[in-house]
């Protein structure tokens, strides 16, 4: 009451004692307001009580003698009646909290004891208590009838706090404890207790190095197709899979930005993490999104990332072509033609992988079939994230930007798609950004041409930057005519000088030996079916007209192409025995139409050679000298029985030309406008056929040409 004497004093001579009673009343009324949740601890606490009772009311501060009026004596009454509410706030409004919980001091000092005897080998009896809090299942209290006691939020928190408190003391000794904290349910919480968690594990790496990895293993595991579950506690609000993939995100650029060398430690663990080619599409799909989120807080790791995504991409693509080869012709028919219907992929409750499963008893082609179209969701979406992420540099870049994004393409196409057997759909991404610019499809070219000239690297990679080469320049929209005649010119140069190294010692068409010669002149039979009118030679008034309209009669080429293509069919190594038959025989047609060359003879005569094995070289001495052989070397035989066709097909080049039709539902949005379509031989490929004496007459009409390119050949 000391605070209340000077009050008493001075109104004792002008106000009757009753004032005296008024000012417990003000005092009373300073406690109206405390509503939140633990101000009733403090009102029952005498220490508050005494403080909150000594200080001065509103009469003694103002002097209002209007205060003191019985008038306004109702204002500050109460009833002792009326039943208090203690509201809670916004985090104890999730889970129920014990008004007996301790307080973080009590927590925090608990744990610094519970630790300090536990590593010196006393009782752990309390460190145990400690660990079992966070490895409780906080699930498990819904699921079963049995009751199970979960930590409240305010007692997982302050433990929490405790320990990044005694975050230091946390050796290798306690990694029983700190694994139960990395393994406990985090995500599907409140913020607060996420930004706390964050703060843990940016401390823990920080002060306990060898934590660093199993930190980050961690976090990378939620970057794919999170588990069942995740995301609802009971008592929380769901979290959905957007918002952890967001907080896992929060994290890793939490640590990274505290420990920016640990990007050297997440690079090997983002490789490891990668799902498998036989998971899920949502996992592989999840996890590519994921990890082209991170560049954008971690770009020291793009190089890493995006050669990774390409590398697994690469794979299930690949994996396509062999499960679709193994199917039946019928079945595959049906896919394809699935795959006109775009994909929903936005969807996170999608029934793709239900449908795997709907039918055990289903065939074993059937179930092929659903792991095809599993692996091509994958590839589709995998590349269109690829075609997005690349896009933005490309179209609002500097030169400077493009040639640095397109060398990144470069690199991933020579180390990892240019060396890879039958890639189908991951080399679209150089086939549409090398066509950005005329500058950039030069470097593209120019990369080709480089190893196809390069006698250090091996025969594979010859053979597929040859295939590479000549479906870009025969398929690409944006690739010039001049373009297109350079490359023909280089290739022909190449073909001439294989030709004359290998012809001196050729005895017949040998794909093992002379691959090389054989890959490139296909090169050239492929590159003249679809830009033979960028090839041919036009008058200046001739540049405004349709050549599809131009008689045959006046079609030219420059002596160099015709020259080059005739002494290639017609020499020893005989290419188009050994080169793909569909592409031959559209070139043989597409030839006789314009008056070109006249190769049917050749091809027939060619159906009639049986390319041997090379285990057979020794008998050529013999066979040579063998009239009943023909004088063949032994290394070409006539026959004329049956089966034939498919020995021939062991020592035939494979039909591979790498950008032919892009068939991806998804993905295919961003060829618009980059792809050339197969355009036919105007005049023939526009008119029936049916006459089956058109070949005779034909064979009789050029019987002069052939004449003629066979005295060529022998001159």
């Amino acid at each position: 009451m000391v605070a209340l004497t000077p009050t008493t004093t001075r109104s004792s001579a002008t106000r009757p004692p009753s004032s005296i009673l008024k000012t417990p009343k003000l005092a009373a009324s300073d406690l109206t307001p405390l509503s939140s949740a633990g101000k009733k601890r403090k009102m029952d606490d005498p220490m508050e009580l005494s403080s909150l009772s000594s200080s001065p009311g509103p009469s003694s501060e103002f002097g209002n003698p209007e205060e003191s009026s019985p008038k306004k004596r109702p204002r500050v009454q109460f009833d002792t009646e009326v039943e208090t509410h203690v509201f809670p706030s916004s985090e104890q409004s999730i889970v129920s909290e014990d008004v007996n919980e301790k307080s973080a001091a009590v927590v925090r000092e608990e744990i610094r004891r519970a630790i300090q005897r536990h590593v010196s080998g006393g009782d752990s009896e309390a460190y145990d208590r400690i660990k079992e809090i966070f490895t409780i299942d906080p699930k498990r209290a819904v699921d079963e009838d049995v009751p199970y006691e979960v930590p409240s939020h305010t007692s997982m928190k302050r433990h929490l706090m405790g320990l990044l408190s005694n975050v230091s003391a946390l050796d290798r000794n306690c990694s029983g404890l700190v694994h139960a904290v990395l393994s406990s349910e985090w995500l599907g919480r409140d913020e607060s207790y996420v930004k706390l968690f964050i703060r843990f594990l940016g401390n823990l790496a920080v002060a306990q190095g060898s934590y660093l990895q199993p930190v980050l293993k961690m976090l990378v595991s939620y970057l794919g197709e999170i588990p069942k579950g995740t995301g609802r506690i009971p008592g929380y609000v769901t979290v959905h899979n957007s918002e952890i993939y967001a907080r896992t995100h929060m994290a890793l650029r939490h640590i990274l930005q505290l420990i920016p060398a640990a990007s050297g430690t997440l690079s090997p663990i983002l490789a490891g993490q990668f799902p498998f080619e036989t998971d899920s599409a949502r996992a592989n799909i999840a996890y590519t999104r994921n990890l082209i989120k991170m560049i954008e807080y971690a770009p020291e790791l793009r190089a890493d990332i995006l050669s990774l995504v390409t590398e697994k991409l690469v794979k299930i693509d690949v994996q396509i072509q062999i499960d679709m080869e193994d199917l039946e012709d019928e079945v595959g028919e049906d896919l394809v033609q699935e795959l006109s219907a775009p994909v929903n992929m936005d969807d996170d409750d999608s029934d793709a992988e239900s449908d795997m499963s709907d039918d055990d008893s289903t065939d074993a082609d059937l179930r092929r079939l659903r792991a095809v179209r599993d692996n091509i969701r994958k590839v589709d979406c995998m590349i269109d994230e690829l075609f997005d992420f690349y896009t933005p540099p490309f179209l609002h870049g500097t030169s400077e930007e493009k040639r640095r994004a397109l060398d990144l393409l470069l690199s991933h196409f020579h180390n990892i798609i240019l060396p890879t057997y039958r890639s189908r759909h991951s080399q679209f991404l150089i086939f549409h950004f090398s066509q950005m610019s005329p500058d950039l499809v030069e470097q593209f070219v120019s990369s080709c041409i480089q190893v196809i000239l390069n006698k250090t690297s091996s025969v594979m990679a010859r053979q597929s930057a040859a295939a590479y080469l000549a479906s870009f320049v025969a398929r690409g929209a944006h690739v010039s005519a001049s373009m297109a005649r350079e490359v023909f010119q280089v290739l022909s140069a190449h073909v001439n000088e294989l030709r004359r190294t290998y012809e001196e010692t050729c005895r017949g068409p040998d794909l093992r030996r002379y691959a090389l010669f054989y890959s490139s002149a296909q090169a050239l039979l492929y590159i003249f079916c679809f830009r033979w009118r960028d090839l041919m030679i036009t008058m200046d008034d001739d540049h405004d007209r349709d050549l599809d309209d131009l008689d045959t009669r006046e079609v030219l080429f420059p002596p160099s192409v015709k020259e080059t293509l005739h002494r290639a069919i017609y020499s020893k190594l005989n290419p188009l025995k050994v080169c793909s038959p569909p592409i031959v025989t559209e070139f043989a047609r597409l030839a006789r139409h314009l008056r070109f060359l006249y190769v049917f003879p050749l091809l027939e005569a060619n159906k009639r050679l049986r390319v041997t094995s090379s285990t057979f070289r020794n008998l050529s001495a013999v066979l040579a000298a063998d009239p009943r052989f023909g004088g063949s070397g032994g290394l070409v035989e006539r026959e004329h029985r049956a089966g034939d066709d498919d020995v021939a097909g062991l020592h035939q080049l494979d039909a591979y030309f790498p950008f032919d039709p892009y068939q991806l539902p998804r993905s295919r949005r961003w060829l618009e406008g980059d792809y050339v379509e197969w355009r036919g031989i105007p005049g023939l490929d526009d008119r029936d056929e049916d006459d089956s004496d058109a070949e005779d007459d034909d064979d009789d009409e050029h019987d002069d040409d052939n004449d003629e390119f066979t005295e060529s050949d022998e001159e």
